[in-house]
């Protein structure tokens, strides 16, 4: 059972964050011409998930080497989870040394740290890097591609199933415009990676004799103000893709292409999709990720209350010049939460309504470990609470 927490909130905003997401789509394909040259696209918002544009956007089409967002996701994960760290070494196998592609030339045997392997995926696409990471964080290539398409499923992709971490050729690995736009919101939960997706060019091996340069294949992140990120994508199947992304004002947006005709068209056809979004619309932030928005007591917990956080920033996406209504937030927390309760544990939700209509749904979690307290504790706790009552 469930009980709801906190009620209302009520903010006066600038704006109003109803988006009329077909008439907004037409007005732009007649003004514009958004992603003619293009299988399929999708434009959305960050923090929302709203959809401002797209095109064919659950057409099953091959990815290329944006399924490297996929494999930045597990390894941010293993990272946050304490699992792996910036430092470790990554020993490279003849498995991995052999991959084709994009590269960074790693030998069997040479050992690179996570960073650098992160950098060399992000910035220069390296397969070599993606496979050796997969079998540091899983074990073996196969064990860390079904960790992905667990995550896909977590995740509610329903247009995607991976083959590799890499993105090379293979059948049956495929996804859609909008699972990779759902893939780059939740790559970029981990704000610290648009360190490596956001930097133009950087060096690998640099005080060796086998220094390496890299440079972006997303030549956005030179060229268009606002962009860090995320991964292009090219095979002669796939044709040119790109999922990018990019901050102005305070709002982040995706924009993906899938199967431009050339680079030059698949960027082209991105900055059109950015520039739309950032001079129709704007965003009104809530919250913070990680943000306390709520202490909720704990009945038989080690602490007798638990501060409730946001899993992720909580914006409303605003039309530009049309009238704000009244925003309602409601927290819902687990009643008599099961101990132990682990830090990053989902225990409730976050809405926020329109009136009556729903406009953001968000996990909330734990924002610290709460163990199974002893029956002495709890023993004192209730004489304390009874004592106070008397």
């Amino acid at each position: 059972m469930k009980a709801v927490i906190s009620g209302l909130l009520s903010i006066c905003l600038l704006a109003s964050f109803a988006i009329p997401k077909v008439e907004a789509a037409e007005k732009v394909k007649e003004k514009m011409k958004l992603a003619e040259q293009s299988s399929s696209a999708i434009l959305m918002e960050q923090d929302s998930g709203s959809v401002l544009f797209e095109k064919n956007s659950h057409k099953k089409l091959p990815p290329a080497s944006m399924t490297k967002i996929m494999t930045l996701i597990l390894v941010m994960e293993a990272i946050d989870k304490g699992k792996i760290n910036w430092n470790d070494k990554v020993r490279v196998s003849e498995f991995a040394a052999s991959m084709g592609g994009s590269q960074v030339f790693l030998e069997p045997g040479e050992e690179m740290s996570v960073e650098d392997m992160v950098k060399g995926i992000s910035i220069g696409s390296a397969n070599d890097a993606s496979v050796a990471m997969a079998e540091h964080i899983a074990g073996s290539m196969e064990s860390f591609v079904k960790m992905m398409n667990d995550k896909a499923n977590k995740l509610g992709l329903h247009d995607t199933f991976f083959k590799n971490p890499t993105g090379l050729p293979t059948a049956g690995h495929y996804t859609s415009a909008h699972d990779m736009a759902i893939m780059g919101k939740e790559l970029l939960k981990h704000e610290e990676v648009t360190k490596f997706t956001g930097s133009y060019e950087d060096y690998l091996r640099e005080d060796t004799d086998k220094k390496f340069w890299l440079v972006n294949t997303n030549r956005l992140v030179k060229f268009y103000p606002g962009v860090d990120g995320l991964k292009t994508g090219f095979t002669n199947e796939a044709k040119y893709c790109l999922t990018a992304t990019a901050n102005k004002n305070g709002m982040r947006v995706i924009a993906v292409v899938m199967g431009a005709p050339s680079p030059k068209e698949r960027n082209a056809q991105v900055t059109n999709m950015l520039d739309y979004a950032f001079t129709q619309f704007a965003t009104k932030k809530l919250y913070d990720r990680h943000e306390i928005i709520k202490e909720v007591k704990v009945q038989k917990g080690n602490k007798a209350k638990l501060p409730v956080v946001t899993s992720e920033n909580i914006s409303l996406l605003l039309k530009k010049g049309e009238t704000a209504k009244k925003v309602k937030t409601e927290v819902t927390v687990e009643n008599d939460l099961k101990m132990p309760v682990k830090k990053g544990q989902q225990v409730g939700s976050l809405k926020i309504w329109n009136g009556k209509k729903l406009i953001t749904e968000s996990p909330v979690l734990a924002s610290e470990t709460i163990k199974k307290a002893s029956w002495w504790k709890l023993f004192k706790r209730t004489a304390g609470q009874m004592s106070k009552t008397s």
